[in-house]
């Protein structure tokens, strides 16, 4: 059974929903990565991740995540020139996803701005990069995640094939550039992100983004 999982920012500004959610449709893990972490101190949003640094991601479609309202409040940042998309919500600073290039179909949201997210997604199937984590890293998680990747590009053939890359809520169609204004960290601000992250983040506490 499929059902449209709903979404807001943490102000209710921006808000949308995803259509045909299902544990089966999206795969849902948790990651460590710094650069994971550094996008929540980055926007000053650290109580987000995990006691160990963790972020809970579900992995979806373009083509079934939109924005209902609030979209005019939507920015972008890049940790580097060539990185991740990592996308927000200005207001609050409520991050929205996580995207490739825009030919790659994929999504990566953050499963607590959903409603009810263990409902509609299942629980997460497990967890990477777990040598960035802040302790212990959780069971598994350092391990190289094969199982993990082979089910993300098992999911991504699939949504090529069957028309899910578009329409993409980030990306304009026709021209492939972003749909809102991008940033591109410098390295000194990258740079000064990285002792917050884990595996031994330094106790300096995290300036919000202005």
């Amino acid at each position: 059974m499929t059902i449209d999982a709903e979404f807001s920012c943490q102000c209710g500004a921006v808000a949308g929903r995803a259509t045909g959610a299902s544990p089966e449709s999206v795969q849902r893990i948790v990651c460590y990565c710094d650069d994971c972490q550094a996008f929540l101190h980055y926007l000053g949003r650290s109580e987000l991740q995990n006691a160990a640094g963790g972020n809970d991601i579900v992995q979806l479609a373009p083509a079934s995540y939109r924005f209902e309202r609030g979209s005019e409040r939507i920015r972008g940042v890049r940790l580097k020139p060539k990185g991740l998309y990592r996308w927000y919500a200005s207001c609050c600073n409520t991050p929205l996803g996580n995207t490739l290039a825009p030919g790659i179909p994929f999504v990566g949201v953050m499963a607590r701005i959903f409603q009810n997210p263990d409902e509609h997604f299942g629980r997460p199937r497990g967890s990477i990069y777990g040598q960035f984590a802040i302790g212990t890293p959780p069971p598994g998680s350092t391990r190289p995640g094969l199982r993990l990747l082979a089910r993300a590009l098992g999911l991504i053939g699939s949504w090529l094939l069957r028309g899910r890359a578009w329409p993409h809520p980030f990306f304009d169609r026709d021209t492939r550039t972003p749909l809102y204004p991008v940033s591109i960290l410098s390295r000194s601000e990258r740079d000064a992100l990285r002792p917050r992250c884990g595996p031994r983040p330094s106790t300096e506490p995290a300036q919000p983004l202005a």
